[in-house]
């Protein structure tokens, strides 16, 4: 550890007192320990002892400055071997890891490391996947003959001969245990639920559904905020054997079309209006033009209605004093349909089977180490993946969900993750990056934290250190997935150190491959699974899924077939890994994956624009991806000579025809779009270009 003048210390935003003070605590640690157990001694909060008094804070307190804490974390690993992987920030306790649900998974298999674990995980999946099964407690009306049938590693079958509905494990927690703890709106109150009422709740709806005239199989969407109403209709809807089309609240009126004509969607759950920020936003209204099937209305009070649209009330009013029976399916009956952005054309609508849930909570147990005692919070929305993962990873492993339905921006949220108690934080990049505009957390109690969460878009690793900073130095678990696999491929573990921005492990049960260009293995590439797991995707509703997944993709080991995803990854020195982004034409922004081919199909038709092309870039220093355009402009157009009038014009497109959330931060004017022969615009070229500018 290199020692640190008084005045680097007080260069670091700390006042000399404080400075003396903390270069005295530094001068004080044995320099023969290994650098690692060095930052631990410094940000590792004492255990309490006794029954009195609190557990002092450690000499890097949060309160410190950021620049304290990364001058201070530069010295102590300065000289750090590249070659043992990143530097972490944060180190598992002993105690911790004792106590986890991996642990207990290592000592049934009698498994001595979690490398050894992993390589049990990919080696033998059904056993494997049989202890996640019974590791979170599937209640199954008619048990599996076993767990993985002999077959096609590209259409396994999991589960042959199981016949269940997979809310009933939802709801197998005790009556009195919290499910889901809720607040929102001017006051902040919170809202709590039992399983025993959410499952009242649950049942009263499946009733409502029953006498509605809706059937197995139906498919209802539901489009609107997350709210513990939301999810209640969700499991409703799981029970009584229809299938959720999952629609994000945020989308205009055109998209909602799309997704419910591909879906042939024969009703809509939404509500009247959205609270954000103090202001009430409609929704209903919103939606209107998109032509919707008979919809019911949350919180509408005396608002006119379209004729046969009705109220939630009037719909529950309907309910018989006794619920039916839960609907009961097989493994691959499709439960929800979610959509992900294609290359070209409509969304892909990719249906969720009773097979995903288990791999979106097994993630949630062994790689967040969900318990029944924890909370977790994950501001997200059901039209995303997330949404749907967040019910089952809470609920399959007995735990509560957290739910705030205001923006997750404001410190009231930070606020609301103190007083709900709340144990697993998972977050947007982007949410982070704005906390840190105007450190609008500092202060706020997070000792009760046991990790975050990231997911959505690539990270940068300054926001990730300051994110472990502010709750006194948790975790942060990076998480990449997709929609098509119900969870991750790449993630963190409890059980292994942590460094910001990186992933520490495949996700147990799944493999990766990183292949260059020619196919060949590589440490910074595209990233390719290994089938067979559990929750993968096997169909799409709209696609050819061999097509889509399979088609054209190199052998893996040993000749299987690899499953294309389309992400970049880098693999680093000790296991660890880093997500660069994706490598055909989607991209994630703010947590959201959409196509170039989406963007430019509402942009091309903005008055003055012959031609557009929409890509993204990571800024430097790393973090979330930032939407750029170039744009061919009609020179007799007045858009041509006002490129600010034109970006207004453009993002007002974007609003008011795709996501409001999208925003243009770099618009590029250029003479001619670079095309192949065929006319397809070389977005790879623009990509390089824009590095080199």
């Amino acid at each position: 550890m290199r020692v640190l003048t008084l005045q680097e210390l007080v260069g670091s935003g700390l006042s000399n007192e404080r400075a003396q003070s903390l270069g005295a605590t530094l001068a004080s640690v044995p320099r023969d320990l290994a650098p690692s157990e060095i930052w631990r001694r410094l940000t590792a909060r004492p255990r309490a002892r006794g029954t009195s008094g609190a557990a002092a804070p450690p000499p890097l307190s949060r309160d410190l400055p950021l620049a304290t804490h990364q001058l201070v974390f530069a010295a102590v690993y300065e000289g750090w071997d590249a070659a043992q992987g990143p530097p972490p920030v944060w180190l598992p306790e002993p105690e911790d890891v004792a106590s986890s649900n991996l642990s207990g998974l290592m000592e049934r298999r009698g498994l001595a490391t979690y490398e050894a674990l992993y390589e049990f995980s990919i080696r033998d999946r059904a056993a494997f996947w049989g202890e996640a099964i019974e590791q979170l407690g599937v209640v199954f009306r008619q048990p599996p003959d076993n767990i993985l049938a002999p077959g096609s590693p590209t259409r396994p079958r999991w589960l042959p001969g199981a016949r269940y509905n997979i809310v009933e494990s939802c709801l197998a927690a005790a009556p009195d245990q919290i499910a889901i703890v809720s607040a929102g709106g001017p006051d902040g109150a919170l809202t709590k639920l039992t399983y025993a009422e959410l499952a009242a709740s649950v049942h009263r709806v499946a009733g409502a559904l029953t006498a509605a005239g809706f059937v197995p199989d139906d498919a209802i969407a539901i489009d609107m905020p997350m709210t513990a109403e939301a999810v209640i209709i969700y499991l409703a809807l799981v029970r009584s054997g229809l299938r959720v089309i999952s629609i994000a609240d945020s989308l205009a009126a055109a998209e909602v079309a799309t997704r419910l004509r591909i879906a042939s969607a024969r009703g809509l759950f939404t509500a009247h209006s959205i609270d954000r920020g103090g202001k009430r936003l409609p929704l209903y209204e919103k939606l209107l033009p998109a032509a919707p099937p008979r919809t019911v209305v949350l919180d509408a009070g005396s608002a006119a209605l379209r004729a046969g649209d009705v109220t939630w009330e009037s719909f529950l009013a309907a309910a018989p004093a006794r619920p039916p029976e839960a609907v009961i399916g097989e493994p691959d009956t499709i439960t929800n349909i979610l959509f992900s952005s294609g290359t070209t054309g409509d969304p892909k609508a990719i249906p969720w089977t009773q097979l995903t849930p288990i791999k979106a909570a097994t993630d949630a147990a062994y790689h967040f180490d969900v318990k029944s005692h924890d909370v977790i919070a994950w501001p997200t929305n059901l039209g995303w993946m997330m949404g749907p993962w967040l019910i089952y990873a809470s609920l399959l492993n007995r735990a509560t969900m957290a739910l705030y339905t205001d923006a997750p921006t404001t410190r009231a949220f930070g606020e609301f993750v103190s007083r709900a108690a709340v144990t697993v934080l998972g977050l947007v990049p982007s949410i982070v990056k704005a906390w840190r505009s105007d450190d609008r957390m500092r202060g706020l109690d997070w000792s009760q934290l046991k990790c975050f969460g990231s997911t959505g878009e690539a990270s940068s690793e300054v926001d990730q250190f300051d994110l472990m900073r502010m709750a006194g130095y948790r975790p942060v678990i990076e998480y990449c997935g997709g929609t098509e696999i119900g969870g991750g491929y790449v993630t963190g573990t409890l059980q292994r150190p942590a460094a910001p921005a990186t992933f520490s492990t495949p996700a147990l049960g799944s493999e990766l491959v990183i292949l260059d260009e020619a196919g060949q293995p590589t440490a910074n590439g595209e990233v390719f699974l290994v089938p067979p797991t559990l929750g993968y995707s096997q169909t799409l509703l709209n696609r050819d899924h061999d097509e889509v997944y399979f088609a054209g993709t190199p052998p893996g080991p040993g000749g299987a077939p690899l499953r294309r995803h389309g992400d970049q990854i880098e693999r680093l020195p000790g296991g660890y890994y880093r997500a660069l982004g994706r490598v055909d034409d989607t991209m994630n922004l703010g947590g959201i994956k959409v196509s170039s081919a989406e963007l430019e199909r509402v942009l091309d038709v903005v008055p003055g624009v012959r031609r557009t092309a929409a890509i993204a870039v990571n800024p430097p220093g790393g973090g979330p991806s930032e939407l750029v355009v170039y744009a061919v402009v009609d020179a007799a157009h007045p858009h041509a000579g006002d490129r600010e009038a034109l970006l207004r014009a453009l993002n007002g497109a974007l609003k008011s025809d795709l996501n409001p959330l999208f925003r243009i931060t770099e618009l590029v004017l250029i003479d001619a779009m670079p095309v192949t022969a065929s006319n397809k615009i070389m977005r790879r070229e623009l990509r390089a270009g824009h590095r080199r500018i």
